[in-house]
């Protein structure tokens, strides 16, 4: 028979995670023989979107590469829910999509091809129905099985974004120039997705060249190189 809770069973509190906060502390980058940043200090909060803006040159890849894990820092640290990536590497790569400046796309697989085998690196394989709708709503209706060779640059880029749309979907997205390519009407589309992520209390990390027009109610911080 199951005893009565004590007093101490009664008072203690649940236990709870720490929320998913990206930090950044005492960040430095190094190339060759050029100290590109140093000392980069951040915290952004679930819902919150982070751009990274600087010239070209200032390290802005670099820096994106680093919070995703892919290059280690010179000094300082990356730290996810309050642990450093060293210590979660495939945890964290979980809770995380990473698309770079370029679509990296394989130019003989079809875009149906590619975005499943750009899940399927990130440990999901959805079913195709919800592949062909994620390309749909992307603009790519009737271009899902065309070789990724046949398209223009901003379907191109399309197809890797269409990952965005996929559940279940990580808590943390990382993007470089996610606009790069895209005309007026995806560059609207792509806004409303980075917007429904805020409001999930997902966060963004982004860099871009254009102006990025996310709702001003939402929380955003800007790191400058």
């Amino acid at each position: 028979m199951k005893s009565a809770p004590g007093p101490l069973d009664v008072l203690a509190p649940p236990l709870s995670s720490p929320p998913p906060t990206l930090e950044l502390v005492g960040v430095s980058c190094v190339r060759g023989t050029r100290r590109l940043f140093e000392g980069v200090d951040a915290m952004i909060q679930p819902g919150q979107l982070l751009r990274v803006q600087g010239a070209n040159g200032a390290g802005k890849t670099s820096l994106l590469r680093t919070l995703c894990g892919l290059s280690p820092p010179d000094r300082g640290e990356v730290r996810w829910c309050g642990r450093s990536l060293a210590s979660q590497r495939d945890d964290f790569h979980h809770d995380l999509i990473y698309i770079g400046h370029a679509a990296a796309l394989k130019d003989d697989l079809s875009a149906l091809e590619n975005l499943l085998a750009a899940c399927v690196l990130g440990g999901l394989r959805p079913p195709k129905a919800d592949l062909m709708q994620a390309l749909a709503d992307a603009g790519l209706r009737q271009r899902e099985h065309l070789s990724a060779r046949s398209l223009s640059q901003g379907q191109r880029r399309r197809v890797a974004l269409a990952r965005l749309l996929l559940k279940p979907s990580p808590l943390l997205w990382v993007l470089d120039e996610p606009f790069n390519a895209l005309d007026t009407v995806a560059s609207d589309w792509l806004l409303g997705v980075l917007t429904g992520q805020l409001r999930r209390g997902g966060i963004v990390v982004l860099t871009s060249h254009q102006p990025v027009a996310i709702d001003a109610s939402l929380p955003q911080v800007t790191l400058t190189l």
